[in-house]
Order: structure tokens, then sequence, then C-alpha cells
């Protein structure tokens, strides 16, 4: 561990900072782990555009189509290849996000064990309860006490509810629950940052939302989706651009760059199937030169017409084709 659990929320605010993006997992043509081309992946985020952490083994990293044993294994090659945000390298959150409490404590565990930087954690699928603010509180609370790595709560739909601003909070006082990547309506986050910003570092995956986050709200992390490494090259970095223009408030021309992505952001959504977000993500990356590869069951890849009309969206949006940068570490 860098740090002690009563450090935890302190680490955080130093270093859970800037841009951090949510990797995709790229398997071989067999659905192996293509460790080759994740490491490649990392080190092209981190090096060539300038990502500041990567969030490792969540949802658009298919972690629900991975063994215990792969899963730490992504975690293994993620830090040995990132290093740490306190060393200079990139920082690493990796999750842990699981139905089975056990699972999720011994990720937890490994992680911590192997030096990551911090965990994430889904809240857990309660949709059958018709209440559920004791037991998602219990479950935090059980978790931080089991680990001294610095905590990211994580709400969205999929779990069947949102966590609500209050209980958000109050699991803040937890001494390492650091973080939340929050899949909310604004006014939900914008409440939090209000209660409870100042013990935890509130954040949403909108690249879209991010610059007013910055501006209107003092946010200091995206945290996180795949725009980071969607939307820019090695020699177009406009959301790293937009984002340091903003922490060194020049708001006007933030939004000068922010609104010149808006072809990107308008090719990426349009073309994007309801049904196969991850193997539309990794289709785009693959036009990047960065690996991408198939997804895994129960999820679908692509049809040839999908890609042809991805490809047609890629080529006119104004963001350019084949990243050198990405090819120089293949």
């Amino acid at each position: 561990m860098r740090y002690r659990k009563s450090e935890a929320k302190d680490y955080a605010r130093a270093h859970l900072r800037g841009i951090w993006a949510a990797a995709t997992q790229p398997f071989a043509p067999d659905l192996s782990l293509d460790e080759a081309g994740f490491r490649r992946n990392l080190r092209h985020w981190t090096d060539d555009l300038g990502i500041d952490g990567i969030f490792v083994g969540g949802k658009q990293g298919e972690y629900f189509s991975m063994s215990l044993e792969e899963r730490k294994a992504v975690f293994e090659i993620a830090v040995d290849e990132l290093g740490s945000a306190s060393t200079g390298g990139g920082g690493t959150i990796l999750s842990c996000s699981d139905q089975n409490l056990d699972t999720v404590i011994e990720l937890a565990r490994h992680a911590e064990a192997i030096g990551a930087d911090f965990v994430v954690i889904h809240a857990p699928v309660l949709s059958f309860f018709r209440s559920q603010d004791e037991t998602v509180y219990e479950y935090y609370r059980h978790i931080a006490e089991q680990v001294d790595i610095g905590i990211a709560m994580w709400s969205h739909p999929d779990a069947g509810y949102l966590m609500s601003p209050e209980l958000c909070a109050r699991i803040a006082d937890i001494p390492n629950i650091v973080a939340i990547k929050y899949s909310v309506p604004r006014e939900m986050y914008v409440r939090l940052t209000e209660l409870a910003g100042d013990r935890i570092i509130v954040s949403t995956a909108s690249e879209r939302e991010w610059l007013d986050n910055v501006l209107e709200l003092g946010w200091q992390c995206y945290l996180c989706s795949n725009p980071p490494y969607l939307f820019q090259t090695a020699a177009d970095r406009r959301m790293n651009d937009y984002t340091e223009r903003a922490f060194a408030g020049d708001a006007a021309g933030a939004r000068a760059i922010w609104k010149t992505l808006e072809p990107v952001r308008e090719a990426f959504e349009a073309t994007r199937p309801p049904e196969k977000p991850q193997a539309h993500a990794k289709y785009w990356q693959e036009l990047l030169g960065q690996a991408g590869g198939p997804v895994r069951r129960p999820l679908l890849d692509l049809t040839e017409a999908e890609k042809v009309a991805i490809l047609s969206a890629f080529e006119g949006c104004g963001l350019g084709g084949i990243d050198s940068g990405a090819m120089r570490h293949g």
C-alpha cells in the first residue's frame, strides 16, 4: 500500500486528478486475453494521449465475461505497465465490482497487494428490494473494513436504483471511501457535490458535461469512460487541451476547443448500436490503430453493415485516420 487507510482521502485528493479513462479489454481472435494489445493500449493512452489514469476491469472491460484469475491478471498487467499516479506513472483504479461479496473483497485485497492506487465498486444489484439505503450503506462499510485501499463508489441505473445524494454523503464519512462515479442526472451529482465534495471526489462519465463540471462545480477528475482515447490521437488531444485550459481558468478558450469536438461526438454517438457499446468502441479503437478485437458472449459483435456505417462516420468526423502514436507502440 502507498498510504494508510487514514490517509486515503488525502491521497485521492492529491492524485485522483485530471482525466481517467475506462479501459476496454482487448481479446485475441480465439477470445483469450490479448496481453500485448492491452499493454500497447495502456502505454499509448498514457504516453501519447496524456491520460492521467486508467479504470481497469469495469463494464467497458467486460469483467462479467472473465474468470476471477483473468480479472486478477488484468489488474497485474495494468499496475505493472503503469506503476502509480504517485510515482509519475499512470494511475490505476481497478474495478472489483461483482454480485458475489467474497469476490469483491478478494479482488480488492489483490488490488491492494499489487500496489494499485484505488479500487472502484459498483453498488449491488438490489432492484428486488423496495428500499435499499441501509443495505447499501452496510455493503460499503463492510468492504471498507476489509481493506485499506481507497474505494470509489459507483452508482448507475444498472443496479435497478440510484443511490441518493444523501446516502452517498453518509457513506462518504467512511475513512477510505474517496470518490464516486455517479452516473445520475445532473441535479443529483450537483447536490452530492454540495453535500460531500469536501470528503469525496465526485465525478460522472459524461464527456459532454465534463467541461461544465470543471468550470461550475470545481471538479478535479473525469472518472471515467472511453472518450479520452476514442476522441483523441497523439496529434489531436483536444479533450486534454480544453481540460487544461479549464483547470487554468481560461473558460472561453476551453469552451472554444470543446465545441470543435462536436462532430466527433455526433459521429460516435450516431453510429453506436444500442446493444453493442463495447463492440462499437473496440472497432473505433481499431480505426485509430489501437487494439480492440472481438467481444465475448453474451455481448454481440458488429455486423459488416454496422462497420461500414461507423467507418464512414469516423472518416468524416475530423479526428483523422490511423493514429501514428498507437502504431509506433505496435
